[in-house]
């Protein structure tokens, strides 16, 4: 008898310890993202939590239950462009925490908690699917689902809208470029020492990148984000195809354990191994992403396992060349507009590559954790500058590679396109003039393409000759 009231006594002061370990768990805060198709909510906690939520109608409002918590501060984050019209809250019991979000629309929650990370602790996170956006999201269960801290679900990534092809003279289709500016929402990446975030200068250099290759007849490219907000690695070259896209390209700025770390790089993907230790560091860090912004692993939906293996091969082999060879004359470009960290195209894990179908590449503009790198890369003039060298090496690529059924192709294969060297190395004598009528090229164009400040050359500096039309040709 003694034992089984040692028992009891030893089970009710268990009960109170647990009860009084999630009481001590705070909502910290509350922070909002709105992407195409969801809206992001994302508490921050002080500890682990287990919560439910589930939607009601007339009015529509989706509820959220957060057992052993308690609100530090009130909930507040701009609502604008989003299905949220208020959020509410308030204490069911002195250890259980309801919100409330009302809503002008129904939407279809998913939710997990995440565990700390380098940059975040404990999060909830709620994700709000706008159902006439996203069929997948929709067949969801709208009944309660109770979650107990786990492995996060995985998202389902914003819907992108139907491919759209430009006509071209001819009727020849655009090259497609899907440009993806890295991390974003929760995920900021890497930090400056003035609070410059790595996910908001990468989408400005990301979206100037998109204007110059737009203007470029026979090119169109595609953003996967248009804003702050997250998208899993996987679910990024996900979007590249669903757009059409010939090439992927990533846009980082990242930082480095040692802060004199300086250069831009340009990575390819690699399937056995990294390059070189910062390549393999800045895979981690990068692939890391997911635990932040909450994705979870993917897997073959094929049955036959050993066949998609052997396509897999075959198809990473070719995008693998091909995503060399433009890496280089990418990296050669930005080299004369920057310092490198590498003179090479270096090769890592890189998860954001793994789309075996289409050649990819990324690109570290920089190194954010350098202060003088992070001021560059801050200003208007110098992400004009990335994305021209960016953009002449991509064009570069496709004028000697174009695929089967585009436009270049076509001026390629009718002889519109000039053949020859495009690669010129300035001789003793030689000016800009001079280069220019020896290729029948303009002189505006030779400083366009190679990001030339003035008409001074040096003996031994390369050039590259842009591409030219057959006289009397359009």
């Amino acid at each position: 008898m003694r034992f089984r009231a040692l028992v009891a006594v030893a089970g009710l002061l268990l009960t109170a310890l647990t009860v009084e370990a999630f009481a001590a768990t705070q909502v910290k805060s509350m922070r909002l993202w709105r992407a195409p198709d969801n809206t992001r909510l994302v508490f921050d906690l002080s500890g682990p939590v287990e919560h439910s939520v589930f939607t009601l109608t007339a009015p529509d409002r989706l509820v959220i239950d957060i057992n052993g918590a308690t609100l530090a501060a009130p909930l507040t984050a701009s609502t604008s462009n989003t299905p949220i019209t208020s959020v509410r809250s308030a204490q069911r019991t002195p250890t259980d925490l309801r919100v409330v979000v009302d809503l002008n629309k129904a939407v279809t929650p998913k939710s997990f908690t995440l565990a700390p990370n380098a940059q975040y602790g404990n999060r909830l996170v709620v994700d709000l699917y706008d159902q006439e956006a996203d069929a997948v999201a929709a067949s969801a269960p709208p009944t309660p689902v109770t979650t107990a801290p786990a492995a996060p679900a995985v998202p389902v990534t914003p819907a992108q809208p139907a491919i759209k092809l430009t006509p071209v003279p001819n009727g020849k289709r655009d090259i497609v470029i899907a440009i993806d500016a890295g991390h974003g929402g929760e995920d900021p990446g890497a930090s400056g020492s003035r609070g410059q975030h790595e996910k908001d200068i990468v989408l400005q250099i990301a979206k100037e990148l998109q204007r110059q290759i737009n203007n470029e007849k026979g090119f169109r490219a595609e953003l996967t984000r248009t804003g702050d907000y997250f998208i899993p690695l996987r679910k990024r070259t996900e979007i590249a195809r669903k757009k059409g896209a010939d090439l992927f390209i990533s846009i980082h700025a990242d930082a480095a354990p040692s802060k004199a770390a300086f250069g831009a790089s340009v990575f390819a993907l690699s399937d056995r191994g990294a390059t070189s230790e910062t390549a393999r560091w800045l895979a981690d860090s990068e692939n890391r992403s997911d635990l932040i912004g909450g994705a979870g692993n993917v897997s073959l939906d094929d049955k036959d396992r050993m066949l998609a293996g052997v396509l897999l091969d075959l198809s990473m082999t070719a995008s693998l060349s091909s995503s060399l060879n433009v890496g280089q004359k990418v990296l050669g470009n930005i080299g004369r507009v920057t310092s490198l960290h590498k003179r090479r195209v270096e090769q890592a894990g890189f998860m954001v590559l793994k789309s075996p179908d289409i050649p990819s590449i990324l690109v570290e503009t920089g190194f954010i954790s350098n202060a003088n790198e992070a001021s560059k890369l801050a200003t208007a003039s110098h992400q004009q500058s990335l994305a021209r060298s960016i953009n002449s090496g991509v064009k570069q690529f496709f004028q000697q590679n174009p695929p089967p059924g585009t436009y270049i192709a076509w001026l390629r294969d009718t002889g519109k396109i000039a053949q020859g060297p495009r690669e010129h190395t300035v001789r003793p004598g030689e000016t800009l003039a001079m280069i220019a009528v020896r290729y029948q090229v303009s002189v505006a164009s030779l400083r366009s393409n190679n990001s030339l400040k003035s008409d001074e050359l040096k003996v031994g500096q390369n050039l590259d000759i842009p591409a030219t039309t057959l006289a009397g040709q359009p």
